[in-house]
């Protein structure tokens, strides 16, 4: 039988987009879905879509974070902190090491570092530590990587770090923040039906729209992979029936032998 709820007139608009925000309306949804689908939306925009962090900085001189440093203002937490706040396009899956050096009495920005063909710097304004000195050098290497949603610095006490290096906090999400809000619609005689409002703000690295495409097209791959196994074991109990019938027949035929 047809879902006969399911409106045709179901649509999404762009009420404004920028490089990092967006409203987008879903509308023409059946009673109780816009809650259902923006919960769920919401869910997969924080947590499913891949971005690059910071996983690790090693800064020559200093064997913790909480190594002083001579001739820098900030300390080496401080300066690890600033790392995090760093921003990638990354154009493969493979870890890539980054290195930043500088001389001199200045302030050093996220554009000092030092990057590749396989990565793109989307937060060179952020300032990461501040030489007090002529003679002050600072000088440190970066891995960042590919991950999905938030990875603490403890998750990884289990892996081999190289001496000296800082393992950090990795916040993987280009999905900053996402609200969205439900409100009812007309379609046809009916005043019930659902539009759903989004609120998306990404870092840069991905456009709010492609963002929202690429989550339902997450949530649509696994409902698709529910629906086939749900097919699946129709078809293997039908297959088991099957099977169970046969014994029982050859077993009739035995008794009926034996009565003759």
């Amino acid at each position: 039988m047809k879902y006969q709820y399911l409106s045709e007139t179901v649509a999404i608009k762009t009420v404004s987009e920028n490089e990092k925000e967006g409203v987008f309306e879903i509308e023409g949804l059946y009673s109780g879905y816009g809650i259902t689908m923006g919960n769920a939306l919401r869910r997969v925009l924080y947590s499913s879509l891949p971005g690059a962090a910071v996983t690790q900085i090693k800064i020559k001189g200093i064997g913790h974070e909480f190594t002083a440093m001579e001739n820098v203002l900030e300390d080496a937490v401080t300066i690890s902190l600033n790392f995090k706040k760093l921003r990638f396009k990354m154009y493969t899956d493979e870890p890539q090491a980054l290195t930043v050096k500088v001389k001199g009495e200045k302030k050093i920005y996220a554009s000092d570092i030092k990057t590749n063909a396989q990565i793109e710097l989307v937060t060179p304004e952020v300032l990461l530590a501040t030489l007090t000195a002529k003679n002050a050098e600072f000088e440190a290497e970066l891995t960042v990587e590919k991950g999905l949603g938030y990875v603490p610095s403890e998750a990884r006490k289990s892996e081999k770090l190289p001496i000296g290096a800082i393992a950090l906090d990795a916040a993987f999400s280009p999905v900053i923040k996402v609200n969205f809000e439900v409100e009812n619609m007309r379609i046809g005689d009916r005043t019930d039906y659902n539009r759903v409002r989004f609120h998306i703000v990404t870092d840069g690295t991905i456009a709010p729209s492609s963002a929202l495409h690429k989550a339902s097209n997450i949530l649509k791959d696994h409902f698709e992979k529910v629906s086939a196994v749900e097919v699946m074991k129709a078809a293997e109990s039908a297959d088991v029936k099957v099977m169970a019938d046969k014994p029982e027949k050859k077993a009739k035929s035995k008794k009926t032998a034996k009565k003759k």
